[in-house]
């Protein structure tokens, strides 16, 4: 056939399009590293004593809430004096109840007057760290030697390098599952090729690379953020034990039967393929693809269609299952971990991930395998072409669905949809997935176009590379080398002729059809979309929901609406002997849910301090049937008691009762309901 050449114009455009594609992986590769470090799931929502607060007396301990379950060790809270020196016992105590997170460390007895520093850090649930810091102060705030922290758990170059990993671990997992779904739902004959074994096995490598990566730096990603951690065998030991550590290994041991499953594709699977020929393997896959289109096959090939060996279908049936169990297990590791493993619905966000990840792999994967082929392997068929435009199609769809679930599960509201980072990143990867619909679009026009592929075309296109045979398409058999001359200079001369001459021909023929060079810019330009969305969707798996934004910022506009008072109450009591009769003033501060700092004062009935032998104080919530919850206040000064960390769990009309005591046998209980909000 005449080859038509293709205009300049094309010619600069299909030359550009590739440096374009670079040049947006470099910018994104920028952008990337220097990105903040993740928010994470969890939120530190109070502590006790408050940041800058001024107390009276020393606390026996300092607690910390939680907006969602957290995971600390012994180290994780640290209580500093003002010259830097630790006080607290190292010791942590798990306060968690119900739906309350709470951990707290207990501190030496006798601590000075000063300001003190406290510094956290912990794991969230869906894995990523978080850590604090905030001074309160004893008796009055005083100058320290310590430095509140300024960087964040999970930021600086390891957080770089960790964040790297899982972009990289992403992106080979889509190209791994997308390239061999491509193979086997659209293009058998593929398997065959060198350049889409290549892109397979690179994505295969990519992904347990990343993995590896992700494994050693867990440690100090979640820790010091030093890379020299990475040799701490003790912290490797650690993070083997925690969720996110057993997702990885599983991950690496699934990859292990993802490579036994690689093997067989481009060992076996592409022997048999390459054995019945490029006219054989298309007739295979036209059978998958409807009986009104195997009839036209039939037709077509005349009695020797029913004769041809169809040894290629078991193969191909037992592929695609194991791959979609391996493909479904890997997964299952992120969501296993991640995002859809907290907050609501776990039951069903987990399903729903795996399946959106599946069909974002399917779908991005398979474009590009589908962009080598075109560029690659100018003899790819137009039957394939079609056939992952409807694989494609069904993708999206699920994409869509799962998509939708996990958008109203992770926002919950309208709001957080522009008033949040993760609403706001969400939207831009909404915009990214129409922009590239929009191009898809396109691509189907140009598929509709194409014709079938020219004869020179077939030829090379179905052996992988110019000179090769079918024979060559396993790793075990090479092609017959070329006599080579004795003079090395001639020698290296006649191989970059015969590569000119090679890929002249390629591009040649890769260029013949108008209608296939514009179906492969229009691919190449998914692609480049397609980086730039998987990049905002891994920003995305590390940023805190919109969800629980806003219930945290629910949380901080109730309090505000509400400013905290202390409850102050007087209590007249008479016990009934001499110099019985008295009152008790008794101030709950801040009068709220958590944490509260309790006063008593005891009157005489002329007004003067009354010293009473003992004084005690419950608390009760009757709707909730908690309590009474028992408190014996230490004396301050004569006729004044105190107590801090009084922690009263829930909202509610919540009854005091104090019980004092003027002689050895004169006592009486005295009681008044209030409000804790």
């Amino acid at each position: 056939m005449t080859a038509t050449a293709p205009a300049l114009s094309t010619a600069r455009a299909t030359a550009f399009l590739p440096r374009l594609a670079l040049v947006l992986a470099a910018l994104l590769a920028t952008l990337f590293t220097a990105a903040s470090p993740a928010t994470a799931h969890a939120a530190l929502t109070a502590s006790d004593p408050k940041d800058g607060a001024v107390v009276a007396t020393a606390p026996a301990q300092v607690t910390l809430s939680f907006s969602e379950q957290v995971a600390l060790g012994d180290d994780s809270i640290r209580v500093l004096d003002p010259q830097g020196k630790r006080v607290d016992t190292g010791e942590l105590r798990d306060m968690c109840s119900g739906n309350t997170v709470r951990y707290g460390t207990a501190l030496h007895a006798g601590l000075p007057n000063g300001t003190y520093t406290v510094a956290w850090q912990a794991v969230s649930a869906d894995s990523h760290p978080i850590s604090g810091a905030f001074t309160f102060s004893i008796g009055a705030p005083s100058a320290t030697d310590v430095t509140l922290p300024t960087a964040q758990a999970g930021g600086g170059p390891v957080g770089i390098a960790y964040g790297i990993a899982r972009y990289a671990a992403y992106a080979g997992f889509t190209v791994l599952v997308g390239g061999a779904a491509f193979i086997l739902l659209c293009w058998r004959r593929g398997a065959a090729e060198r350049p889409l074994q290549k892109l397979v096995v690179r994505a295969w490598v990519t992904l347990t690379a990343a993995t590896l990566a992700m494994l050693v730096l867990r440690t100090p990603y979640t820790g010091s953020g030093s890379f020299s951690d990475v040799f701490d065998l003790d912290g490797l030991r650690a993070v083997l034990q925690t969720k996110t550590g057993a997702s990885l290994v599983s991950r690496l041991l699934l990859l292990g039967a993802a490579a036994l499953f690689v093997a067989v594709l481009f060992g076996v699977y592409a022997r048999r393929v390459a054995g019945h020929g490029p006219d054989e393997a298309d007739r295979t896959e036209r059978e998958t693809d409807g009986p009104d289109q195997a009839a036209g096959s039939d037709e077509a090939d005349g009695a020797d269609g029913a004769e041809r060996p169809d040894d290629t279908s078991d193969l191909t049936f037992g592929l695609a299952i194991g791959g979609a169990v391996v493909s479904g297990g890997i997964a299952a590791t992120w969501a296993l971990s991640e995002h859809a493993s907290t907050g609501i619905q776990p039951g069903i966000a987990m399903p729903a991930d795996i399946l959106h990840l599946m069909a974002v792999a399917t779908w991005l994967g398979g474009l590009a395998a589908l962009l080598v082929a075109l560029h690659k392997v100018p003899g790819i068929e137009r039957a394939a072409v079609r056939r992952f435009s409807r694989v494609a199609f069904v993708s999206v769809l699920v994409l869509a669905v799962t998509g939708v679930y996990q958008s109203w599960r992770q926002l919950g509201s309208w709001s957080a949809l522009t008033g949040t980072d993760y609403g706001q990143l969400l939207l831009l990867k909404i915009g990214l997935v129409a922009v590239l619909l929009g191009i898809a679009y396109v691509s189907r026009r140009w598929t509709a176009r194409l014709a079938d592929a020219p004869a020179d075309a077939a030829v090379v296109g179905s052996v992988g590379s110019v000179g090769q045979t079918p024979e060559d398409v396993s790793r075990e058999t090479e092609p017959v080398p070329a006599p080579v001359p004795a003079d090395p200079e001639r020698a290296a001369q006649l191989a970059r002729q015969r590569a000119a001459r090679e890929s002249a021909l390629e591009k040649r023929v890769r260029d013949a059809d108008p209608d296939r060079a514009g179906l492969r810019r229009s691919v190449l330009a998914e692609a480049a979309i397609a980086v730039i969305l998987l990049a905002v969707t891994t920003v995305l798996t590390s940023t805190e929901p919109g969800r629980t934004v806003e219930r945290e910022t629910g949380r901080g506009s109730t309090a505000t609406a509400v400013p905290d008072r202390a409850v102050k109450i007087t209590l007249p009591f008479d016990t009934g002997g001499p110099n019985g009769k008295g009152s008790v003033r008794l101030e709950l501060d801040p009068g709220r849910v958590g944490a509260n700092t309790l006063h008593l004062w005891a009157d005489s009935a002329n007004g003067t301090p009354f010293d009473l032998p003992e004084i005690k104080v419950a608390f009760t919530l009757p709707a909730k049937d908690i309590g009474p919850l028992p408190l014996v206040p230490e004396q301050a000064a004569p006729g004044h008691w105190t107590a801090s960390g009084v922690q009263l769990p829930l909202a509610g009309e919540w009854r005091i009762d104090v019980t004092v005591r003027t002689s050895d046998i004169d006592q009486t209980t005295v009681q008044k309901t209030v409000k804790i909000g």
